[in-house]
């Protein structure tokens, strides 16, 4: 004889049926959900509890439950446990604050000689001080307590991220006419001539330190089935350094260029006639550069007083050489070029500088600001 079933039936739309149907049919899922899913289905379906219990080789009140839950909650809900309230912990919410304001210092200012924390000695600091600070639940405290403790609440005490302070009080204005320079170029760059016959626009910088190292001994290039690399030995030579001073035309990519040892006024003076002998008399030539010392020396000066009206300065503000775009020629250089480069000397340096400005000459890449632009409002 057939009984009736007290619990209501378990109705399931086509998508949450599909569902469980993957669900049960999975070798990833859980394999309780896997049960679950298969008494959902065995029930929606009309088979009684007991027989379902039978089949999955476990017992009536857990197949209770799940069908319970499907009810209350729904059928997807009952496939995870519910998360429950769980034991109280040994370690209150007041001594986790108070350890994390103890990372949130530096241990110098607690008496120790460390600048930063380890989590050793963040763990023996808390244990030593837990109680006179009123956190006995803290007095068997272990790392890993500490590290867990930490990266709940994004506390990283022992490492250290570095930024630039904006010393210059007058940042804003400064980065608003290196803008402004950007701005023109934009808007000229849209003309169909992509030329100015009364400014030109450059970007210029100085990259010193570019290092002469030889090998000790020649490379062995790619073998195939032997290594797939260039094989270098790991001993070189040192032959100095030289500074590549640079100016990158905004508007067409053309790089000028001066290689020399040095990057003082005297080597700035000669870019700035090189420069001036590339362009036409009767253009201004502006140049977004930075603050070094030899662009506003007596002897740079001097020069520009004997030719008046042919070079405008537009200075970055202090730290704020990023704004200056010839630093992504510098960055592709760094990574393109220079990357791995040995020479026999330091003239065999300078000659393959001077060569890779020939070659990027002869397909400019023209380098578009993109930061802040949109802020700018032509007037």
């Amino acid at each position: 004889m057939l009984t009736r079933r007290k619990r209501s039936v378990l109705l399931l739309d086509n998508d949450v049926q599909e569902k469980l149907l993957k669900v049960s049919k999975s070798r990833t899922e859980a394999a309780s959900s896997v049960d679950r899913a298969e008494m959902l289905l065995g029930y929606a379906g009309g088979e009684a509890i007991s027989s379902i219990a039978r089949r999955l080789g476990t017992n009536r009140p857990k197949v209770e439950r799940c069908i319970d839950k499907a009810l209350e909650l729904g059928a997807l809900a009952a496939l995870s446990d519910i998360q429950r309230s769980g034991r109280i912990p040994d370690i209150t919410a007041e001594a986790r604050a108070w350890v994390i304001s103890l990372a949130c210092q530096k241990p110098k200012e607690l008496g120790y000689s460390f600048e930063l924390w380890t989590m050793r000695l963040l763990s023996q600091y808390v244990r030593s001080h837990c109680e006179e600070a009123g956190h006995p639940s803290l007095i068997r405290l272990a790392r890993g307590t500490v590290s867990k403790i930490l990266r709940q609440s994004k506390i990283r005490p022992y490492k250290i991220t570095y930024y630039v302070e904006r010393r210059d009080p007058e940042f804003e204005s400064k980065m608003a006419q290196v803008l402004y320079v950007y701005k023109d170029v934009e808007l000229l760059s849209q003309n169909d001539d992509n030329s100015s016959d009364m400014v030109a626009y450059l970007s210029y910088d100085e990259k010193p330190g570019i290092q002469a190292i030889a090998n000790t001994c020649e490379d062995l290039p790619p073998v195939p089935g032997e290594h797939d690399s260039v094989f270098r030995d790991c001993e070189y030579k040192r032959h100095g350094t030289v500074s590549l001073l640079a100016g990158i035309d905004l508007l067409t990519g053309e790089v000028h260029g001066l290689v020399r040892n040095r990057h003082r006024s005297a080597e700035f003076i000669e870019f700035l006639k090189l420069v001036d002998s590339k362009y036409s008399k009767q253009m201004t030539i502006r140049i977004v550069l930075d603050n070094h010392s030899a662009h506003t020396s007596k002897e740079t000066r001097k020069y520009l007083a004997s030719v008046p009206n042919r070079f405008e300065f537009v200075f970055t503000p202090t730290h704020g050489s990023w704004l200056n775009l010839i630093e992504s020629f510098f960055g592709k250089m760094a990574k393109t070029f220079l990357r791995g480069i040995r020479v026999k000397n330091k003239p065999e340096l300078i000659r393959r500088i001077e060569q890779y400005l020939v070659e990027i000459n002869q397909t400019p890449v023209v380098f578009r600001w993109k930061y802040g632009l949109d802020s700018i409002e032509v007037q």
